[in-house]
């Protein structure tokens, strides 16, 4: 299936639209390495933004985590490498989050 022609205003629209999503993402992920903003928070969003990011991208974004160490979780946990948050089943996200209780 072709992908549909774009005037240069659509396209300059949709590349506008994609820098927001990917800065919302990027300030999300900084919260989280600062500790400013809790797993459960973070999981609790419902919006798209949140749901499309990969799931072992939240992980070394948590402090302390590294990238050896999230495929360990990943594989611990069951869940897949490519998998993203939208994408995880309850039991997914309850052994998440049973790992990194809230420190409220």
């Amino acid at each position: 299936m072709a992908l549909p022609a774009l005037t240069p205003s659509q396209r300059a629209e949709a590349l506008q639209k994609a820098k927001a999503v990917r800065k919302e993402r990027g300030d999300l992920m900084a919260q989280l390495k600062a500790g400013t903003l809790p797993l459960t928070d973070l999981l609790a969003h419902k919006d798209a933004v949140v749901g499309k990011i990969r799931v072992r991208r939240v992980l070394e974004s948590l402090p302390g985590i590294g990238t050896v160490r999230a495929g360990q979780l990943l594989s611990e946990l069951g869940i897949s490498e490519s998998r993203r948050v939208q994408g995880l089943g309850s039991g997914q996200r309850a052994r998440l989050l049973a790992l990194f209780p809230s420190r409220d």
